[in-house]
């Protein structure tokens, strides 16, 4: 006796069981996580005394900060760690001038400045860590 196309002791099992292995990989799967965006400083922004806005908060590679601030007054440097340290922006740093920057993360240590005289020694600066 001939088997016709839909016999289901052939290629019907066989293609059963692959999408049910598929489906259980794809279950199983871990799901990526949407970047989230912050605001530095929350609803004050970037501010004096922002150093310890970052404290207990779990950043993301590609997670991004926006720094908001009057423009006439602050700016934002992206410094090194020493720079961060001693709070003098090395000649040639990055430095943001718009009042609505947007940093998107990397993985690793971060550190941020406002570049005018004495606002990083009066604490306007942070460190962040994207895991």
């Amino acid at each position: 006796m001939a088997r016709g196309r839909g016999s289901a002791s052939t290629g019907g099992a066989a293609r059963l069981a692959a999408a049910l292995v598929v489906g259980v990989l794809v279950m199983g799967a871990p799901l990526a996580e949407a970047a989230a965006t912050y605001m530095v400083g929350d609803y004050g922004g970037w501010k004096f005394n922002v150093a310890r806005w970052a404290k207990g908060r779990t950043f993301r590679v590609g997670d991004v900060l926006v720094f908001n601030y009057n423009r006439a007054v602050h700016d934002v440097a992206v410094v090194n760690a020493a720079a961060y340290r001693s709070c003098v922006v090395p000649r040639g740093a990055r430095v943001l001038r718009s009042g609505r920057d947007r940093v998107k993360l990397g993985r690793g240590t971060h550190y941020f400045v406002c570049a005018v005289r004495g606002h990083c020694q009066a604490g306007m600066k942070i460190a962040v860590r994207a895991v």
